[in-house]
């Protein structure tokens, strides 16, 4: 028999070891990120164990995001690439999609939102917005480097003959954040606040490293990366234009490849990207073939699917208003709207 139970701190252990041992387990599924969540937005969270002979058989992460702008929202889980149901058999997600949907019904959501990395037999909705770009690296960088497609490999020469130098510390997350939040602005997107980066750095320890660029004493490039099982992502990253010529961007992602490889990482994980967009095409030059996420949705109150992105046309005029707007600004307001941005 199965029981369906609210996580308690008690079995934070043995969540986390059984998302490290399923296929489709992530970063994102981990007591880590809801501690981060939790501290950073204090969103009401809902974690789910399916429990067999006193034993986790199964689990779902859940945040309700309950706002004027977007609504009132289940979310597994918000601000991530993957997510939702996490099982051993059919009957095990079974159990738990029937519970999220009776917790949906409880919190009178208007839909809710799973992250899902592979298809799944639900008979829900599910939108083809975003892929994903995992390949598997080798020990020794001589491979790497030459898996990489000869215009990249150029690029990450301009950086070593430009005299790029990566570092490692968590001390650079202050400019860091100025890059990165100078980069959404430029996009026309609202950003987190500084706090969110902190605490990520903070709870995640080991299993988090900011590495900058620099170029003549000078902080032009950053990437924060996750590590988790044998896998290495690089989920937020950043660079000022005015140094593209040196192409930080390429020399950073080889400099995090070759160092993942050499600690005995099997997979980079280059993160979710629409079709259509910048980095979608700057992950296919790179050699990595995109392949679709499977984000379902159990929609209760809302009538169509969710399109909470920069490509729906309805946010085009927010976009090039945003674009406009003073950078003080917007690192004063963004983090207002994105917390709740599922």
């Amino acid at each position: 028999m199965i029981e369906i139970a609210p996580l308690s701190s008690e079995r934070y252990p043995e969540w986390d070891a059984f998302v490290l041992r399923h296929p489709e387990g992530s970063v994102f599924h981990t007591t880590k990120w809801k501690t981060a969540i939790e501290k950073a937005f204090h969103h009401r969270s809902c974690y789910l164990c399916a429990i067999r002979e006193g034993a986790i058989c199964g689990l779902i992460p859940l945040f309700q995001l309950k706002s004027i702008l977007f609504g009132n929202v289940l979310s597994s889980v918000p601000f991530a690439a993957y997510g939702g149901i996490l099982a051993e058999d059919q009957e095990t997600f079974s159990l738990l999609l029937k519970q999220t949907k009776l917790i949906a019904a409880g919190l009178k959501v208007d839909y809710v939102e799973f992250k899902f990395l592979q298809p799944k037999d639900t008979s829900l909705p599910e939108s083809d917005t975003y892929f994903t770009f995992i390949q598997q690296i080798q020990p020794d960088s001589e491979s790497n480097y030459n898996s990489i497609p000869r215009k990249q490999r150029r690029m990450i020469r301009v950086g070593i003959k430009s005299g790029l130098k990566p570092i490692f510390g968590n001390e650079y997350v202050v400019p860091f954040y100025e890059i990165l939040a100078a980069n959404f602005a430029r996009l026309g997107t609202p950003v987190f606040g500084r706090n969110w980066f902190e605490i990520l750095l903070e709870t995640f320890e080991e299993n988090i490293k900011l590495m900058v660029i620099e170029h003549e004493g000078k902080i032009i490039s950053g990437v924060l990366t996750f590590y988790h099982s044998d896998t290495v992502l690089p989920y937020y990253a950043a660079s000022i234009p005015e140094y593209r010529a040196l192409a930080p961007n390429d020399f950073q992602y080889w400099e995090l490849m070759k160092e993942a490889g050499e600690r005995g990482y099997r997979f980079f994980d280059f993160g979710r990207s629409k079709k259509g967009t910048g980095s979608f095409d700057f992950k296919r030059h790179w050699g990595f073939e995109p392949t679709p996420l499977h984000y379902q949705f159990h929609l209760r109150r809302s009538q169509q699917l969710p399109e909470l992105h920069p490509m729906n046309p309805k946010f085009k005029w927010k976009i090039e208003l945003w674009k406009k707007l003073p950078l003080p600004f917007t690192k004063i307001i963004g983090p207002r709207i994105v917390k709740n941005i599922p």
